[in-house]
């Protein structure tokens, strides 16, 4: 059984479309936007992660020398917790892990709260300085807007 366009099936044979009428032309942009919106959801979830970090905020000192090295990151926050880059860390094992993550390094850079006690920052700069670790201090410029400690 076949099927075709009763209507134009005389004029030129076999129910083939006829010249005069039209192509339909116009494209379903319905998928797009459904695209569109998924990705834009899955953007607005995933913004957020890619901000958070470490919120440390490091001491201001009256000079700061800019530093370009691409050295390992050791971070204490103002609650005494250390982090190796963004990973979680024991002092006990920090330069085990150093080592491991970083091999043939011989510095790190220490970025510390400038509300955290300074017993943990000793104890970090001992066992690194022990280890034979060259370590910088991370700080930032003291502009003179706020209060001096």
């Amino acid at each position: 059984m076949a099927f075709g366009n009763l209507q134009n099936s005389g004029r030129n044979g076999g129910g083939r479309r006829s010249r005069d009428v039209p192509a339909m032309a116009e494209i379903n942009v319905t998928p797009f936007v459904d695209v569109a919106l998924v990705l834009l959801i899955i953007f607005m979830i995933t913004a957020h992660v890619m901000e958070s970090g470490i919120d440390i905020n490091v001491p201001k000192t009256q000079s700061v020398a800019t530093a370009t090295k691409d050295l390992p990151i050791v971070q204490i926050t103002k609650d005494a917790n250390m982090f190796l880059g963004k990973d979680p860390v024991n002092i006990h094992k920090l330069v085990d892990d150093i080592h491991t993550k970083y091999p043939g390094q011989t510095a790190v850079y220490l970025r510390a709260d400038a509300e955290t006690p300074w017993d943990p920052i000793a104890n970090v700069m001992s066992v690194l300085g022990t280890a034979k670790f060259g370590v910088s201090v991370v700080t930032r410029p003291d502009t003179g807007t706020g209060k001096r400690r």
